[in-house]
């Protein structure tokens, strides 16, 4: 086969496989679309269908009338918005620091931010439910908060780092020459080229915070005050057997939020991973 021929034919196969991969990372959630839209009769058969051949809102309205989904959503959103502004205002000086004074302690804090990635949730949930217990932050929304904001701080340093990478140095260097202060520049130059970026690490910490089903779990008692991943368990019975059309419907509603934000922020997300990549 000429040259041209086996590049044609590679790069169809990488096409080819591709478009696989996408097919199955799109699976689940388009069979949980089909699934929350077919009736009983259609969940119960030995035969499953890829589409409904009776689509029906039903599962929809038993998800709301058996559990309380509007009040759990309120949750998740008032515990992931306080730990996505939280994160980012701490955040934000700090990687500004990291990324900017080049030293020892700051690799070894860049360091520690990409070891700390790795710790299983097991490793940490007893130490911070015994210092939770000790500030009465047990069953608080307040005591979720600060968990999120420790778990995502190292993810939301090591992403704000790169987009301060890429704010050119020169920039502050000129502005300094015309003679603006530290914080002028900081507040006149900087700031305003770091808004994707602060946007993007904001959106992303608030959509990790929003699918976190363990420590809302373990920290959590009270039903009322209860999040949405949570709250999705109880379509389970007691005795493992899940009310399938009910619990499709919740879920699907439940990922919305998070397919909505992260198609508005992917591309920020790559552009700052990759300027962490290529500045020093």
């Amino acid at each position: 086969m000429p040259r041209r021929g086996r590049r044609r034919a590679a790069r169809a196969g990488q096409y080819l496989a591709l478009l696989g991969y996408l097919v199955f990372l799109a699976f689940p959630l388009l069979w949980l679309l089909s699934t929350a839209f077919k009736p009983p009769t259609e969940l119960a058969t030995l035969h499953p269908t890829w589409l409904p051949e009776r689509p029906t809102l039903d599962n929809f309205r038993r998800a709301f009338d058996e559990q309380p989904l509007l009040r759990a959503a309120g949750n998740s959103l008032l515990t992931a918005g306080c730990a996505a502004a939280v994160s980012v205002l701490i955040a934000t000086p700090m990687a500004y620091v990291m990324a900017r004074h080049r030293s020892a302690l700051s690799r070894a804090a860049t360091g520690w931010v990409v070891v700390s990635q790795a710790f299983p949730f097991v490793l940490v949930i007893i130490p911070l439910f015994l210092i939770l217990k000790e500030f009465r932050l047990i069953d608080e929304p307040a005591g979720l908060v600060l968990v999120y904001v420790v778990w995502s701080l190292p993810f939301a340093l090591w992403m704000l780092a790169g987009y301060v990478r890429a704010v050119p140095r020169e920039l502050e260097e000129a502005a300094a020459v015309d003679g603006a202060g530290r914080l002028r520049t900081l507040v006149s130059v900087t700031a305003p080229l770091l808004a994707p970026g602060i946007v993007a690490t904001a959106l992303f910490t608030f959509i990790t915070a929003w699918n976190e089903f363990f420590f809302a779990l373990v920290l959590l008692k009270s039903p009322e005050k209860q999040t949405m991943p949570v709250v999705l368990t109880h379509f389970i019975g007691t005795e493992g057997v899940a009310d399938l059309g009910p619990l499709a419907a919740a879920a699907l509603l439940a990922t919305l939020p998070s397919l909505v934000l992260f198609a508005f922020i992917q591309r920020r997300i790559t552009g700052g991973l990759l300027a962490g990549a290529v500045k020093h």
